[in-house]
């Protein structure tokens, strides 16, 4: 046990870092390694790979990103702003570079091959994206007369039209929206609202008459009627589960769901382990996402307010929707739920993320006087 009255790194780390926060992540972690054993087998069979192929590399991954994690809360705000400057930077470079380098899979190209390694540049784009954005809205807000968030707006427009240009409408709704959170807690007027509701709308009409794959799911979501197998075969598997699940191992509807292991590894829980776990996994993410805005919402520095907030709100949003594709309240789209779902560019991803969380969040005395030495028209009485 790491002692108080021990100053080194690694105790101080310790008794600063949130640590509801820590084993929330660490849970969820846990539990994706038990879901890719129960769920990945029969994918791996299927493709003529060993059984626990996809588990042996999601252990890999997992070990990965809790060193990530782990090493991105020992960072502070000056830090973690200069990794996402340079995350921000590599990802819109490789984004431009999948255009024309990219590996096409279903008429979409989102990966790029480095030493061998296939990345999704889209997933180390969204924290960084996150932070250079809260830090733009924070200079706003420090000196009005620093366009921030022109800037942040003008980030925005270039984030999306790169993820149309994919095409990736799942990756752009779930940027917009994290992105529209932040500038409403840095305090946007209703002539915003209005404009970026009537921008949604009309970006949500051109992309059903433009993008037909866009289209087709919607008009499979809407009338049942196409090819749904794998979505019906998901909600088939919660069904079967019921409160309890049929037992560890013990799945049979698993075993011909294609991205059981991936996408849909919320219904593998489901006819396994029951509704029960399901219930206990969407309140895990309600947690942090609420435990997150908590947070933010007592910080007085504008910057780690607008971070932490879009931080939660990107991972509550993505595990929105791969729940909501699960249960068949939204529209098939291929969205990993954070931690759980097999693949290494967005556990990674997403360990940066929440390392950045960690980091945020972390208990440091200095907080209020960093505060007051930043506001210009500070009202702490000099000594």
């Amino acid at each position: 046990m790491v002692s108080r009255v021990d100053r080194g790194p690694v105790a101080n780390w310790w008794w600063t870092i949130d640590r509801w926060f820590l084993a929330a992540f660490l849970s969820l972690m846990g539990l994706g390694i038990v879901l890719c054993f129960a769920a990945s087998p029969a994918v791996a069979e299927r493709i003529g790979l060993d059984s626990f192929y996809f588990a042996k590399r999601q252990i890999m991954f997992m070990a990965m990103g809790v060193v990530v994690m782990i090493g991105v809360s020992f960072l502070n705000a000056r830090q973690i702003r200069r990794i996402a400057i340079a995350m921000l930077i590599g990802s819109l470079v490789l984004m431009v570079a999948v255009l024309f380098i990219g590996v096409e899979v279903k008429g979409a190209r989102r990966w790029v091959s480095l030493a061998g390694l296939s990345v999704q540049p889209s997933e180390f784009l969204k924290p960084a994206f996150v932070i250079i954005c809260a830090w733009l809205f924070s200079e706003h807000a420090r000196q009005p007369d620093i366009p921030g968030n022109l800037f942040a707006t003008i980030l925005l427009g270039l984030v999306l039209a790169l993820l149309l240009a994919q095409p990736d409408v799942g990756q752009t709704l779930l940027v917009a929206g994290t992105w529209s959170v932040m500038f409403f807690m840095a305090g946007l007027s209703w002539f915003w609202i209005l404009l970026l509701a009537g921008t949604a709308v009309t970006g949500a009409f051109i992309a059903y008459e433009a993008l037909p794959h866009v289209a087709s799911r919607i008009n499979r979501f809407i009338t049942g009627e196409g090819d749904t197998f794998q979505v019906d075969m998901g909600r088939e598997a919660l069904i079967t589960g019921g409160w309890f699940g049929q037992g560890p191992g013990e799945g049979t509807i698993k075993r011909i769901i294609p991205d059981s292991h991936a996408d849909f590894v919320f219904s593998v829980a489901g006819e396994e382990f029951g509704l029960i776990l399901c219930m206990l996994i969407a309140a895990i993410f309600a947690f942090i996402v609420l435990r997150g805005l908590f947070v933010a919402l007592k910080e007085h520095d504008d910057f780690t307010r607008y971070a932490v907030s879009g931080l939660v709100a990107n991972f509550g949003f993505q595990s929105i929707i791969n729940i909501g594709v699960n249960v068949h309240i939204l529209p098939a789209k291929g969205m990993t739920l954070p931690f759980i779902s097999y693949g290494g560019s967005s556990l990674i991803a997403i360990a940066v993320g929440m390392g950045m969380v960690l980091a945020l969040t972390r208990q440091r005395p200095d907080k209020r006087m960093i505060y007051a030495y930043h506001r210009p028209y500070s009202t702490v009485p000099a000594e």
